[in-house]
C-alpha cells in the first residue's frame, strides 16, 4: 500500500530541468502557500460565524460586495430570513452582520483569486511549452479539483441555510479534506519537478519504512478529516481538560447514540476522543519513523524531512492541547489549522524522499 499512496514514476524532463522547471516549481508552490492561507481564512469565518452571512451563490457577480447603503440592507434581510440569525443572532446590527460578511466575502474572494492564480499562469507554461508531458493531466485533474471545491463550499453553505443554526459536519470535514487533498497534490508535482526527482538511487531502507511514510499521510489526512467534524460539532468548547476527558481515560458515553456508529461522526465526547487518540498515533509513528529513519537513511532529504516530520507533530498536538484548555480563542484555533496543513506538507515532502531514496 505505501508503495502506490502517491505514484512514485519519475517525470521525464528536459535535459536543462533546472531552467525548465524552476518557474513551474514556484508557481505550484505559491498556489499550496495560498492553499493553506484559505485554508486559515476559512477557520477565521468558521471560529466567527461568519459562513453563512452571504445566502447566495454567485461565482461571477458574487466578486462584487453591497456598494451603498440599498444593497447592505438586501443582503442583511436576505440573512435575517434564515435560521442562524433567527435563533443565534437575533437583533444583530447592520454593523455587526458586515463583520461577518466581510469574513465571507474575503474567503470567496480568496478562493476566485487562487483559481486565476493557478489557470492563467497554468495556460502560458502550456502556451510556452514549459509542461513536460507527463504531467499535464495531474495539472488539469488538480484544476478540476480546485472546481469542485469551489461547489462543495458552497454545497456546505447550504446546509446551513434551513434550519440548522450552522453547516453539516458532514459536509465541513469534505470541503476541508478536500482543501487538503489539493493542497498535498500541489506539493507532490512540484517536487516531482525538482531537479533530483529523476535520480536512481540505491534503497537504504527498511520496507517498515517506506510503508510508514505512507501511512503517516493517511493518519494526517484522516486527523484532519477528524479535526473538521471537531470544529463542525464544536467538540473542541467542551471536556475542556488534559490528558483526561470528565476525569477519566475513557469516559463514559462514547457509544451513546444508537446505532453505535454514529457516533463517530455525531457524538461530539467521541469525536474529541477519537481525535486525542489519532494524535498519539501519529506522534508515536512518526517519532519512530523520525528514530528510525533520521539515523540510518543514505539520502540527506529523506533524513532532514523525517526529523522535521517528528517535530511538527510534536508541535502541533501541543497546539491542540493548548487550543483545547483555552477553549479555542480565534488566534489559536487558526494557528491550529494552519499547522495542521503544514503538517501534511511535511509528510507529503517525506513520503516523496523516501520513495526516491
Amino acid at each position: 500500500m505505501a508503495t502506490t499512496l502517491f505514484p512514485s514514476r519519475s517525470i521525464p524532463l528536459p535535459s536543462q530541468e533546472t531552467d525548465q522547471t524552476r518557474p513551474l516549481r514556484l508557481w505550484l508552490f505559491a498556489v499550496a502557500a495560498l492553499v493553506l492561507v484559505m485554508v486559515t481564512v476559512g477557520g477565521a469565518t468558521r471560529l466567527t460565524g461568519s459562513g453563512l452571512s452571504i445566502t447566495e451563490w454567485k461565482p461571477i457577480l458574487g466578486a462584487i460586495p453591497p456598494l451603498n447603503a440599498a444593497d447592505w440592507q438586501d443582503a442583511f434581510d436576505k440573512y435575517r430570513q434564515i435560521t442562524q440569525y433567527k435563533v443565534v443572532n437575533k437583533g444583530m446590527s447592520l454593523d455587526a452582520f458586515k463583520v461577518i460578511y466581510w469574513w465571507e466575502w474575503g474567503h470567496r474572494q480568496l478562493g476566485r483569486f487562487i483559481g486565476i492564480a493557478y489557470l492563467l499562469p497554468f495556460l502560458g507554461f502550456l502556451a510556452l511549452g514549459r509542461v513536460p508531458a507527463a504531467i499535464k493531466p495531474r495539472l488539469w485533474g488538480l484544476f478540476v479539483l480546485g472546481g469542485l471545491q469551489g461547489a462543495m463550499g458552497w454545497y456546505m453553505v447550504q446546509s446551513g441555510l434551513t434550519d440548522r443554526v450552522d453547516v453539516s459536519q458532514y459536509r465541513l470535514a469534505a470541503h476541508l479534506t478536500l482543501a487538503a487533498v489539493i493542497f498535498a497534490g500541489l506539493l507532490w508535482v512540484a517536487l516531482d519537478l525538482s531537479p533530483g526527482a529523476k535520480r536512481v538511487r540505491l534503497r537504504s531502507l527498511s520496507g517498515a519504512a517506506v510503508f510508514a511514510s505512507g501511512l503517516l499521510v493517511v493518519l494526517v489526512f484522516a486527523q484532519i478529516f477528524l479535526g473538521a467534524l471537531v470544529a463542525g460539532l464544536k467538540a473542541g468548547l467542551a471536556h475542556n481538560t488534559w490528558p483526561l476527558m470528565d476525569g477519566k481515560l475513557i469516559p463514559s458515553g462514547l457509544f451513546a447514540m444508537i446505532p453505535w456508529w454514529l457516533n463517530a461522526f455525531e457524538n461530539a465526547l467521541t469525536v474529541q476522543f477519537d481525535h486525542r487518540m489519532l494524535a498519539y498515533v501519529l506522534a508515536a509513528v512518526g517519532l519512530w519513523q523520525a528514530w528510525r529513519v533520521g539515523r540510518s537513511a543514505d539520502d540527506e532529504q529523506a533524513r532532514r524531512s523525517a526529523w522535521l516530520l517528528g517535530l511538527v507533530i510534536v508541535v502541533q498536538i501541543g497546539i491542540g492541547v493548548w487550543t483545547l484548555l483555552a477553549m479555542v480563542p480565534l488566534w489559536l484555533g487558526l494557528l491550529h489549522q494552519a499547522m495542521a496543513m503544514i503538517v501534511l506538507g511535511v509528510a507529503v515532502w517525506h513520503r516523496h524522499a523516501v520513495l526516491r531514496s
